[in-house]
């Protein structure tokens, strides 16, 4: 289901960063005050107003309290992303292609980080946490493969241990290109002399101790950009209430 849903949700981008590329050709200045332009409009900003009520939701302990009795979080989020996605892209389509204005460029920007930062962060996150967990428990058998072969030493003869000196220099470090992590871990790799495959497991150990370490800096990295996706939000909905205002303090002065 999950997959189904990164693969939705990344046509929808897709389709957003086409749309707003429309302008390249097409430039349409009465569009976004007709009718079926200003409903595309209205829709689109009702749409763009339902993830803030997520955000706001999210973090007033009592007020998720009192809606989780009714609607799940995980109900609320998939609103979130899904109106975070179609919202954008029917508001690109009310402008026209139409970026003349200050407020329109400046709209049409936030709208575009907003969005690609909320893929990037939703997705690539989970992805990164998902490969951090495949990594530590390919860890913990890498550990255990490496304190049975550490038994096998220490209850083998002296000559077997004294086996490991001529791999432990440049070449054996090559050793575990050729036979995989995850061999070693499952034990597969038995055929190897023992002290071979014990340099060779403290070698795959190295590397996906390290390899962990970059993903969890990756990660946090990725969650201090979560927080910049909220605050660009903010900026957004500060633009679209001037804009909406704009629109029908100026719209509507006719009445006078």
């Amino acid at each position: 289901m999950r997959e189904n849903e990164r693969v939705l949700m990344s046509g929808l981008v897709l389709l957003l960063v086409v749309v707003w590329l429309g302008f390249t050709f097409h430039a349409d200045p009465q569009f976004a005050g007709s009718a079926l332009g200003g409903l595309f409009g209205v829709i689109g900003a009702l749409l763009m107003l339902l993830p803030l009520f997520y955000l706001i939701i999210k973090r007033i302990k009592s007020l998720k309290t009192t809606v989780t009795r009714h609607v799940s979080m995980r109900s609320m989020l998939a609103w979130h992303i899904y109106a975070g996605v179609v919202g954008p892209i029917l508001v690109m389509i009310h402008t026209g292609h139409k970026f003349n204005s200050v407020i329109g460029i400046g709209l049409t920007a936030m709208t575009l980080i907003v969005v690609l930062s909320g893929f990037v962060g939703r997705y690539l996150l989970s992805q990164i946490g998902g490969d951090i967990k495949d990594k530590k428990q390919l860890q913990e058998g890498l550990k255990a493969a490496y304190r049975y072969a550490q038994y096998q030493l220490q209850t083998c003869c002296a000559e077997e241990r004294q086996r490991m000196q001529p791999f432990a220099g440049f070449f054996s470090r090559l050793l575990p290109l050729i036979v995989s992590k995850q061999q070693l871990a499952d034990h597969s790799a038995k055929q190897i002399p023992t002290a071979q495959r014990a340099l060779m497991l403290s070698d795959a150990l190295a590397d996906v101790q390290y390899s962990i370490a970059v993903h969890e800096r990756v990660k946090q990295t990725f969650m201090r950009w979560l927080k910049l996706h909220i605050a660009i939000s903010s900026i957004l909905y500060l633009l679209l209430v001037w804009h909406i205002f704009s629109g029908i303090y100026f719209g509507l002065r006719w009445f006078d």
